[in-house]
């Protein structure tokens, strides 16, 4: 007779989610799918709203990663005016976007992450946790908390307050660099630069600790995308799309992102409201993809920043002879590599007399009707796609969303884990966990991506009191 396992719900993510793992007769693993429950419609409420409201409605989306929407809503607002921001904005929204890959990642790595990779997968369930982190390791903690904290203090600095703060608007943003701050956020440097290091060391040994079990972690090839400089480096505020296959082949480059919907496009599935984007020439499934941390240390040629840089080239030694690292584990790797850069670029912004500048914003009105903001957010490629009439009313908002567009590679992942871990019924935590852990790689954000309306049903049950079905309404 098949079996269903559930885990529910999904511990140690933004938002709320299970994992079904279907066996059949034998006890073999068929299939595993991760089913986002929470429903969140930003796209449709959005209509009607002013232009000019947006970033801070949509900063709004989620409180782990605001600044991300912040800036991809206001860089839509930027092409609907059709202006060039002013040279201090720019800087100040790329110094905005790092802090937030600084706070996010220290998050998913220090919190969420780290309780698996340093205290075992088959540690006590309730010690595994950021507390049980602080017992074993009580500096290590300490460090993960202020490292999160240095990039919050930015925001918190640039924006007025840590969390869906309404600072950059079409055109610019709304307040200068505060120059009293320069020195402040400075002397973080040293402190910040040395964390970053010190758990590229950890991941390094992980890695060492745990060669045996990584192999079933998501490994499998797909394609990557993200975004490039123009001459190929890594990028994060603006450049262009790039499309690499697991063979390390590119095969899309310079593609304008604000044509995204030309090369993407999304499927739904019944069992989840979470969409699954696919690439459009390869069609779904096929046109699998992986974005995020993975995805843009394997695509990018360099990195600007020199001690970055030394880690992307021991990093891709990892990999074979085509040089991309395929397995979702090294997710873990990548996000600290980009910390270390984030680190690295924020003190040379910091440094930069352009940031201190009073030009800020440029003003104009609705000069197109159509316009597509996007930015590598902490998960990955982030657009904001917006229609409005002439008075700068919505009339229509598309998000495609990082994690959304990772959503087949972890529903893949989950089923590689369990058909590797799972055998008959005899079925411990620990290996739940690493089920689970199999998610926590990608670092979900589920706020932020549950966006399909009308395609998951409304199913209502009428249960008895000895807990029969006696009847069902589907909407």
């Amino acid at each position: 007779m098949n079996k269903t396992i559930t885990i529910s719900p999904v511990t140690r993510i933004e938002g709320h989610a299970k994992i079904t793992i279907h066996l059949d007769e034998n006890g073999t693993v068929q299939d595993a799918r991760l089913h986002v429950d929470e429903f969140r419609g930003f796209e449709k409420f959005c209509e009607g709203r002013l232009l000019w409201e947006m970033p801070g409605i949509t900063s709004r989306i989620c409180g782990i990663c605001p600044s991300s929407h912040l800036i991809s809503s206001a860089k839509a607002g930027d092409e609907i005016f059709a202006v060039e921001i002013p040279e201090t904005a720019e800087k100040l929204r790329r110094l905005l976007v790092l802090a937030q890959w600084v706070q996010s990642h220290a998050l998913s790595f220090f919190y969420l992450s780290s309780p698996d990779l340093l205290l075992g997968f088959d540690s006590d369930p309730s010690k595994r946790n950021i507390l049980g982190l602080i017992e074993k390791d009580k500096e290590l903690a300490r460090r993960g908390i202020r490292l999160r904290k240095f990039g919050q203090e930015i925001i918190e600095i640039l924006g007025g307050r840590r969390i869906h703060t309404p600072w950059a608007v079409p055109g610019g943003v709304r307040e200068p660099f505060d120059k009293s701050k320069k020195d402040h956020l400075l002397n973080w440097i040293p402190e910040v630069k040395e964390t970053a290091l010190m758990a590229l060391e950890i991941i390094k040994k992980v890695h060492q600790d745990l060669e045996k079990e990584i192999p079933s972690f998501g490994n499998f090839r797909s394609l990557f995308v993200g975004l490039v400089s123009t001459d190929g480096g890594l990028e994060y505020y603006d450049g262009t799309l790039r499309v690499m296959d697991g063979n390390g082949n590119i095969i899309a480059d310079h593609l304008d992102p604000r044509k995204y919907y030309e090369y993407f496009d999304e499927h739904t599935e019944n069992w989840s409201y979470l969409k699954f984007p696919f690439y459009k020439p390869l069609g779904y499934p096929k046109g699998m993809y992986r974005v995020g941390p993975l995805a843009r240390v394997n695509i990018c040629d360099y990195i600007e920043t020199p001690l970055a840089e030394k880690e992307r080239r021991e990093f891709k030694k990892i990999a074979a002879s085509d040089g991309v690292v395929n397995n979702s584990f090294y997710y873990h790797y990548a996000r600290l590599i980009e910390t270390l850069f984030a680190v690295e670029r924020i003190e040379v912004l910091l440094n930069d007399p352009a940031i201190l500048g009073d030009h800020i914003r440029a003003r104009a009105m609705i000069n197109r009707y159509e316009g597509v903001g996007c930015n590598e957010a902490p998960r990955g490629v982030l657009f904001h796609h917006y229609w409005v009439n002439k008075d700068g009313v919505l009339q229509k908002v598309n998000l495609l969303i990082a994690t959304g567009q990772n959503n087949l590679a972890m529903n893949r992942t989950i089923k590689q884990i369990a058909s590797s871990f799972i055998e008959g019924s005899n079925i411990s935590e620990g290996v739940l966990n690493r089920i689970e852990s199999g998610i926590r790689m990608y670092d979900p954000c589920l706020s932020c991506s549950t966006h399909a309306i009308g395609q998951m049903p409304l199913v209502i049950q009428f249960i008895d009191a000895n807990g029969n079905v006696v009847h069902e309404i589907r909407k």
